[in-house]
């Protein structure tokens, strides 16, 4: 039988972070010493945004996937006013906040994250899990600097969040800017807008306007900044990815084999 975890059975620590539907803490289990992140969403939020039935699902999700770059959702428990989530700790925090500190980053270390995600999307659409929301703030760095995919759609944001105006918007492929139906391939466009986030430091279709990032996006107005200087393979790739037709966009498989990745990514997924 599964354990029934309580709240006696850790030893709450430092805050990591807080969020629209709760807090997240850092945790040590009492009787094996083992660290983790404690997330408190508050019922009564959950209630009034009507996401209970989406948490039990994501939870759900979560709690099944074993992959070195998903966080592990070890459990869950509930008193009377609070859901909690056992999950496991990234010692190295938020990648968001690694690349606003390096501004942007090498060739070798973003290759290294996009191969690690692409063989953790792999996995996930391998169980029929489309995640829908990769960018920088849903990853964390493990203790090896090894990127963790952590947010399953309940998100409870850390404290900053990303400053443009829009947000998500800015990752979102055409089909889902138009509403048209979508499919896996939703996460190979993200993964593209993060490959050249990683390269240039500002994700590819940002504007001032709202309606001027929809427009970009749905005319997939690619444009290469001059600086940082970048290889051409590097462009080649993410060029293969953005593409507006869903169907034609690189396969996940295909990305591992590209020579940008094959050239400047560590296989160890260790950046």
């Amino acid at each position: 039988m599964e354990k029934r975890w309580t709240l006696s059975d850790f030893e709450i620590g430092k805050p990591l972070g807080r969020g629209k539907f709760g807090h997240v803490f850092l945790a040590r289990e009492k009787k094996s010493n083992h660290i983790v992140a404690i997330k408190v969403l508050f019922k009564s939020q959950l209630k009034q945004s009507q996401v209970e039935h989406q948490l039990r699902r994501e939870v759900e999700i979560q709690s099944h996937l074993r992959h070195t770059n998903i966080l592990r959702l070890y459990g869950y428990f509930y008193d009377q006013t609070r859901v909690y989530l056992i999950l496991e700790h990234a010692a190295k925090g938020e990648l968001y906040k690694e690349l606003q500190k390096c501004k942007y980053f090498s060739e070798k270390r973003a290759a290294t994250y996009i191969a690690s995600l692409a063989r953790a999307l792999i996995y996930l659409h391998g169980k029929h899990v489309i995640h829908r929301d990769i960018k920088p703030e849903n990853l964390l760095l493990g203790t090896q600097g090894e990127v963790k995919i952590a947010d399953f759609g309940w998100s409870v944001h850390t404290f900053n969040r990303r400053k443009t105006m829009c947000g998500t918007l800015d990752y979102l492929p055409p089909e889902m800017v138009e509403s048209v139906e979508h499919d896996a391939s939703v996460d190979i466009w993200s993964l593209g807008v993060l490959c050249f986030e990683f390269l240039y430091g500002v994700p590819p279709f940002e504007a001032k306007e709202h309606s001027d990032t929809y427009r970009r996006i749905v005319e997939v107005d690619l444009k290469f900044p001059s600086n940082p200087i970048v290889s051409s393979a590097s462009k080649d790739l993410i060029s293969k990815m953005l593409v507006k037709d869903s169907s034609q966009r690189l396969p996940l498989h295909k990305l591992l084999e590209h020579p940008w990745i094959i050239q400047n990514a560590d296989p160890s997924g260790i950046s």
